[in-house]
C-alpha cells in the first residue's frame, strides 16, 4: 500500500452481508480496503436488527443506520457520517472532514445520501450504477423504480463521476440523458469481476446428462427467480419449441431459486413439462453445470453486468440471449448468440435449430470450448489496481459536485 498516495473512502452500501462473518460481500470490502488507506461503509438496515459497527478488517468498518424504516435511510446515513466524519471547526478555518472520497452503491438512495454527505464533508463524490436502469423494464417495473430513474437523473447531470460495469450501460446514459452542449459526465466502464479461474479449470463431465438423460438439447438457465431474471419467458419458450416439433427432445434445468420460485413450478406443471424442466435451488458449486449443459440460455428482462455470461464464456458453454447487460461485450459469434432486446423469434428459432440439428449444436459447443481454451482471465491483482486508479481519479476532482 505504501505505492499509493493516501486515500480514506466512505462508501454508502445496502448490502447487509458485510455485517456477516464469512459472506461474499465481507471478502469484497476487505479486497477493496487492501487498496485503500481507510476503508468505511455505511449501510442502510432497518432498526429491529440492531446491527452494530463492525470492524471487518484492519482499516475496514461498517456502521448500520438502524433506520425505523427504509424512509428513514438517507437521514440516518447523514447524521452517521456527520457524526463519524465531520472534524470541528476553529475560527474560520476550512470545513475538514477525515475522508477523500465518498462513493456510492447506486445512484438512487444511496446516491442522494451520498450527496447530502458530499455536500456536507465537502468531498468528491462517485456513483457506481450495476444496473441498467434507463432500460424502459426498469423503469415500468414498480412506482418505486419510476422514482429511483428520476433520482439518478438528476444527480448524475453535469461533471458527474461514474462507473458502470457494462459499455451498454454507458451508452444507455450519454444517448438517452446527454446531447448538445451539456456537460457530460465522467464515465469510467469497469466490470464487475468475477474469478472465473475455476470454471475455466474445471473438468469436462456429462454430469447434466447423465442425470437428466433422453434429451438431445440440455438448456441451462442460472438466475435469481424473480420478476426481472423473466425466467418464465424461458419456460414459456421451452414449451412452444417443443410443440413446434413433434420429435424435439429440448430439456431445461435451472439453477437458483427466489419468491417466484412456486409460481413458476405451477407453471411448468400447467404446461405438463414436469419430466423436462427441472429446478435445482440454489447451486453453490455452479462449475460441473456449465461444463455439461449444451446451452446457458438467458431471459432477463435487463441486467447490468450478468456474471452467468463471463462464467459460461469461460466454461466453453455457448449461450443464447437478447441483448441485456454485458452480453455483446463478453460474447461473440463463437461462442454466442445474442439476439436484439425482446426478439422472441429469434430466440426461438435458435433453439429450434439447436434441437433439431445435432451438427450445429455440436459446432457450436466446439467453437465455445476453443474460444474457452485461449481465454486469458484478468486477475484480482489486475482488477483492484484498476480499481484503486479509478478511486484515486474521482478522489482528484475540483469540480466535483454534480448537481448545481
Amino acid at each position: 500500500m505504501n505505492e499509493y498516495k493516501k486515500l480514506r473512502v466512505l462508501s454508502i452500501s445496502t448490502d447487509r452481508d458485510i455485517f456477516r462473518e464469512g459472506s461474499e460481500a465481507e471478502g469484497r470490502m476487505k479486497d477493496l480496503g487492501s487498496i485503500v488507506e481507510e476503508l468505511h461503509i455505511i449501510v442502510f438496515t432497518k432498526g429491529f436488527k440492531f446491527l452494530k459497527k463492525r470492524q471487518v478488517s484492519s482499516n475496514v468498518w461498517a456502521y448500520p443506520t438502524n433506520s425505523l424504516s427504509r424512509w428513514f435511510y438517507l437521514f440516518g446515513a447523514y447524521v452517521l457520517a456527520k457524526k463519524l466524519f465531520l472534524l470541528p471547526r476553529e475560527d474560520l478555518s476550512p470545513l475538514l472532514s477525515n475522508v477523500d472520497l465518498i462513493t456510492t452503491q447506486d445512484p438512487f438512495e444511496c446516491g442522494l445520501a451520498g450527496y447530502f454527505i458530499s455536500k456536507r464533508l465537502h468531498v468528491p463524490l462517485h456513483f457506481q450504477i450495476h444496473t441498467d436502469f434507463l432500460n424502459e423494464n426498469f423503469r415500468t417495473e414498480s412506482l418505486l423504480n419510476r422514482i429511483r430513474v428520476a433520482i439518478a437523473k438528476s444527480l448524475l447531470r453535469g461533471r458527474a463521476n461514474i462507473r458502470v460495469v457494462s459499455e451498454r450501460i454507458k451508452a444507455s446514459i450519454l444517448e438517452k440523458m446527454f446531447s448538445g452542449e451539456q456537460l457530460f459526465p465522467r464515465i469510467i466502464t469497469l466490470p464487475v469481476f468475477v474469478d472465473v479461474t475455476r470454471f475455466k479449470e474445471a473438468p469436462e463431465t456429462s454430469f447434466l446428462s447423465e442425470k437428466y438423460p433422453g434429451h438431445s438439447l440440455l438448456i441451462l438457465i442460472v438466475s435469481r427467480l424473480e420478476r426481472e431474471k423473466n425466467v418464465e419467458l424461458a419456460i414459456r419458450l421451452v414449451a412452444e419449441a417443443r410443440k413446434r416439433s413433434s420429435d424435439s427432445r429440448i430439456g431445461m434445468v435451472i439453477a437458483g431459486s427466489g419468491s417466484q420460485e412456486k409460481r413458476l413450478r405451477s407453471l411448468v406443471k400447467s404446461l405438463k413439462l414436469k419430466d423436462h424442466i427441472f429446478f435445482e435451488g440454489k447451486v453453490d458449486d455452479l462449475a460441473p453445470y456449465y461444463k455439461s449443459a449444451d446451452l446457458l440460455f438467458v431471459t432477463s428482462l435487463y441486467e447490468g453486468y450478468g456474471r452467468m455470461f463471463l462464467e459460461a464464456f469461460a466454461s466453453g458453454c455457448p449461450v443464447l440471449t437478447h441483448d441485456v447487460g454485458a452480453a455483446r461485450d463478453i460474447l461473440g459469434s463463437e461462442n454466442g448468440m445474442v439476439c436484439e432486446e425482446g426478439d422472441e423469434l429469434c430466440l426461438i428459432h435458435n433453439l429450434s435449430v439447436l434441437s433439431k440439428e445435432p451438427a450445429s449444436l455440436d459446432q457450436l459447443k466446439h467453437s465455445a470450448r476453443a474460444s474457452a481454451s485461449h481465454f486469458v482471465p484478468k486477475t484480482k491483482e489486475q482488477y483492484l489496481s484498476e480499481y484503486r486508479d479509478m478511486l484515486e481519479k474521482a478522489s482528484s476532482r475540483d469540480d466535483f459536485f454534480p448537481v448545481h
